[in-house]
């Protein structure tokens, strides 16, 4: 089993910053993709950004420019630096992994509980 645990979120001010971090934990024998998704009150989740082992990035028009995405495989981690932050970005941010959890395994989608994001004056 794969966890995910969050860390980073919290109140900002608009146009300003904040650095989401996920690690992956447990039983991991290799991780693709890792990635970050959001959920607005009301709304559906939707992708922010995600990026391959290799460093090969995607990421949603609306955060383009503003947001990055970076990855440690060494320490199988991901982060979201936030920059120019708008009201519309406050959420619940949820990190994503899709991983074998042992040589010759399927991949498996792992979420983590997610972590609050409100950006408001």
């Amino acid at each position: 089993q794969v966890q995910l645990v969050e860390s980073g979120g919290g109140l900002v001010q608009p146009g300003g910053s904040l650095r989401l971090s996920c690690a992956a934990s447990g039983s991991i024998f290799s991780i693709n993709f890792m990635g970050w998704y959001r959920q607005a009150p009301g709304k559906q989740r939707e992708l922010v950004a995600d990026i391959t082992s290799g460093g090969s990035t995607n990421y949603a028009d609306s955060v383009k420019g503003r947001f990055t995405i970076s990855r440690d495989n060494a320490k199988n981690t991901v982060y979201l630096q936030m920059n120019s932050l708008k009201p519309e970005d406050t959420a619940v941010y949820y990190c994503n992994a899709v991983g074998s959890p042992y040589l010759g395994s399927p991949e498996y989608v792992y979420w983590g509980q997610g972590t609050q994001v409100t950006v408001s004056s």
